[in-house]
């Protein structure tokens, strides 16, 4: 049985991978996670905060005109909020590439462009095989329209991609009003992929504190249903590699990932809960599951129900949105 894909341009021996999380910072972590089998190891994201932070402070060592960034200073989140500086990223990642045999996936997290993109070629030289550019941006200005929030995110890409001989893939949320023809945009700027989604982390309100509280909920199968969907909306249309990231929990999760489109899964939740080992129970599970039903390979299996199969997507689409509203009944109690 062959289980290996590609995801942007990397061959990989099967679909599993980690996800972008704080078990990177460890290198006994990563151990584990290479140990489990893990077909590449992706690193926690070097955010565009942090690296203008970084700047601020070395131009306010430096300059006798330091006051004049402390606006800006004000509300960057303080150093330590983070486990690596920007050199210890790249420290790091030339850890782990040293210490696997696998691609080592760096992340980069910003909106807009500037002197922190520069970071991208720093992460190449440091070892990476490729980057993982988070776009995690919330609009929230009504003066900023989506033409302009996209545009920017374009600039950002375009300028990642030309900087680095390595591919890149983005790493999307799902609100935008036409996600294919976004992605096909991302396509053209340079990217090799699109990785979905990235979930944003909603607050909640300590009524009595009068504070907005922070919260952080790991995923559960539910969230899954939304990547399937988009994963099958765009699978066949562009030549883009596919990423499921949210929601993948378990091999029957991976093989629905796969069937929808993808051309890997994402880790994370999972393995925070279970811990690293938790990859090669999954990757147990898959390929029991290709074995029960008689798959050879996973590139048989990957966009085998994507929307590109059915003669009119649109119409299939809303079709199942009319039956599903309209054929809900409430549950009779028991008699």
């Amino acid at each position: 049985m062959d289980l290996s894909t590609n995801w942007l341009g990397l061959r990989l021996a099967h679909p599993l991978i980690p996800g972008a999380s704080p078990l990177v910072d460890d290198l006994s972590s990563v151990d584990r996670l290479a140990a489990g089998g893990a077909a590449a190891i992706t690193m926690h994201s070097l955010f565009e905060e942090q690296i203008e932070g970084d700047r601020l402070a070395r131009e306010r060592w430096h300059d006798v005109h330091a006051d004049s960034h402390a606006e800006a200073a004000s509300y960057l989140p303080a150093a330590e909020l983070y486990a690596l500086g920007p050199e210890e990223y790249l420290e790091q990642i030339a850890r782990i590439r040293r210490r696997v045999d696998v691609p080592v996936i760096a992340s980069l997290n910003g909106t807009t462009p500037g002197a922190w993109l520069r970071y991208a070629r720093s992460m190449e030289e440091a070892g990476a095989s490729a980057i993982e550019l988070n776009l995690y941006d919330l609009a929230t200005d009504p003066d900023v329209g989506a033409a302009e929030v996209e545009g920017r995110a374009l600039e950002v890409v375009r300028s990642v991609c030309g900087s680095v001989a390595i591919p890149v893939g983005v790493k999307l949320s799902p609100f935008h009003t036409s996600l294919p023809s976004f992605a096909r945009e991302l396509g053209r700027a340079g990217a090799r992929g699109v990785v979905l989604f990235n979930r944003f982390y909603q607050p909640d309100i300590d009524v009595e504190a009068l504070e907005v509280a922070r919260t952080l909920r790991l995923s559960d199968p539910s969230e899954l249903n939304l990547r399937l969907r988009w994963l099958a909306v765009l699978s066949g249309r562009l030549d883009l590699s596919l990423a499921a990231s949210g929601g993948v929990h378990s091999g029957l999760d991976a093989v629905k990932a796969v069937m929808a489109g993808a051309h890997c899964v994402q880790l994370v939740s999972a393995l925070l809960r279970h811990g690293p080992e938790r990859l090669a129970h999954v990757l147990a599970e898959l390929r029991g599951w290709m074995e029960q039903h008689e798959y050879e390979s996973v590139a048989q299996m990957r966009g085998s129900m994507d929307l590109s199969r059915c003669p009119d997507p649109r119409a299939f689409e809303r079709a199942n949105y009319v039956h599903v509203l309209q054929g809900w009944r409430p549950e009779r109690p028991p008699a």
